[in-house]
């Protein structure tokens, strides 16, 4: 299996305080004051502290057409993504004409060429890098990028492989949109990228062994979570339902899982969890049975950026690593499907 390298995150200059961000927004979200507090009230519940935003808070007064702020996603993403792969690949000590493979995913923009096609001249590429642009994959991105990556790179274990998330989340911004979904998704979502450097099991280059992956779609639950997409661009579909999915489907399929690999829950030394948001994790820690502490470096990044929806579990990867922690590890995320991913991983 391949070996993870090097993880990278980025994130915009713009940041501000939780309160700041909702003093902002929920003028433009909603002129009743009994509307306004209820989404005060979600927003200051949301477990974080601040989010970095793609432009100055004030420009999201005047924010336009879905035409004009996918503009904006094109431009901001290609800046943000051309840090995080430059960072990534000069920890790893690797450059440009290295990489062979590259795989772009992100939920809140689109583009045709995608912004991977914009990173080959301007980084520096080789003109017959492999690219893989990836849209609708949400939340659950950054979990199955890292093991599709993992998948090319079993077929080609001399090469080097790149992951890209990035999401712009607070350009989806909707005003007037005064239902829940709309009150929980602009508390809890920022801005942010993150690159990652894969090689396969042939490179001489040390890192954190992939030991196995898994992807899971639970039926009847396509409703549960993702966006609706309109002319004002994308309107997010959020329910309580994804908490219940996670409580029905997730002790089971993580058992199963590392019973595969013959280990148990208690085997598990660092788990990488997305911080989708405090519901989110608690309900990982209520149906696993663990104690929340285990995931307190969940908490601590949904704390510092909010949920970042691809890119989240990247950062939270990177903060596992910077803390030196070693053993056997635990990646997963969700997103629409619902689905799920799962990688194995032996930190070393």
């Amino acid at each position: 299996m391949s070996r993870i390298v090097s993880v990278a995150p980025a994130l915009p200059e713009y940041v501000y305080s939780q309160r700041e961000i909702t003093a902002e927004l929920a003028p433009l979200i909603s002129s009743v004051p009994a509307r306004r507090t209820v989404l005060e009230r979600l927003h200051a519940a949301s477990g974080i502290s601040r989010r970095h935003t793609a432009l100055p808070l004030e420009r999201y007064r005047e924010l336009g057409t879905f035409r004009e702020t996918n503009d904006l996603f094109i431009e901001v993403a290609t800046d943000l993504g051309e840090r995080a792969i430059s960072a990534a690949l000069a920890e790893a000590g690797l450059g440009p004409a290295d990489v062979d493979f590259i795989m772009f995913t992100s939920v809140t923009g689109i583009s045709a060429p995608s912004v991977d096609a914009f990173l080959v001249s301007r980084l520096g590429l080789r003109p017959d890098v492999k690219r893989l642009p990836s849209f609708g994959l949400g939340c659950v991105g950054g979990a199955a990028g890292i093991a599709r990556v993992n998948d090319y790179l079993a077929g080609h274990p001399t090469e080097v492989g790149v992951l890209l998330s990035v999401e712009l989340c607070s350009l989806t911004l909707q005003r007037d949109d005064e239902t829940m979904a709309n009150f929980v998704a602009t508390g809890l979502f920022g801005d942010g990228a993150a690159a990652v450097v894969l090689v396969g099991d042939e490179r001489a280059e040390r890192g954190i062994q992939i030991l196995d992956t898994r992807s899971s779609f639970y039926p009847d639950t396509t409703e549960v979570i993702g966006w609706n997409v309109g002319h004002t661009g994308f309107e997010i579909v959020l329910t309580p339902g994804v908490a219940e999915v996670i409580e029905r489907h997730f002790p089971d399929e993580v058992t199963a899982f590392l019973a595969d690999n013959t280990l148990t829950i208690a085997d598990v030394d660092a788990w990488i969890a997305h911080p989708g948001g405090p519901k989110i994790l608690d309900a990982f820690a209520q149906s696993l049975d663990l104690d929340p502490s285990v995931f307190a470096v969940s908490w601590e990044t949904l704390d510092r950026v909010g949920n970042l929806s691809s890119a989240a579990v990247l950062h939270v990867l990177a903060a596992t690593i910077a803390e030196g922690r070693r053993g056997t590890g635990l990646l997963f995320a969700l997103g629409p499907g619902v689905s799920a991913e799962f990688v194995l991983l032996e930190l070393p």
